[in-house]
């Protein structure tokens, strides 16, 4: 699996609904829209997403995560933080790991409407 495949399959296993509106899920995977199409073709035929149409909007495709991608986003969940970790937190001092960690829950947060529960978190 490589890593734009884990980023699919993590964004869709970490959704409520397994589900994710394709062009979100380009953005989360920061990948083009062609660019996923090519990677989730893959994907679908090892059998660990699917496309759906939805049922609001005919015109919106819908990715979701099977049970068997789920499986492989978690099989491959540790080799993945472990890399992370190798390639980047840790050339990072404590002080630089609380910094970023600051600045990155502001990025995040700024992502939530005003007002919304998330937001304040």
């Amino acid at each position: 699996m490589c890593i734009a495949e884990y980023e699919i399959l993590k964004h869709l296993a970490e959704s409520p609904t397994k589900t994710l509106h394709m062009a979100k899920l380009a953005g989360y995977a920061r990948l083009s829209p062609s660019s996923l199409t090519r990677r989730f073709d893959l994907m679908v035929t090892r059998g660990w997403v699917e496309r759906h149409h939805s049922n609001e909007d005919r015109c919106v495709v819908l990715g979701i995560a099977t049970k068997a991608g789920i499986a492989q986003a978690r099989k491959a969940a540790p080799t993945y933080r472990r890399v992370q970790d190798e390639v980047f937190f840790n050339q990072l001092s404590q002080i630089q790991l609380t910094t970023l960690q600051a600045i990155s829950k502001s990025i995040a947060l700024a992502s939530f409407p005003p007002g919304s529960a998330h937001r304040h978190s």
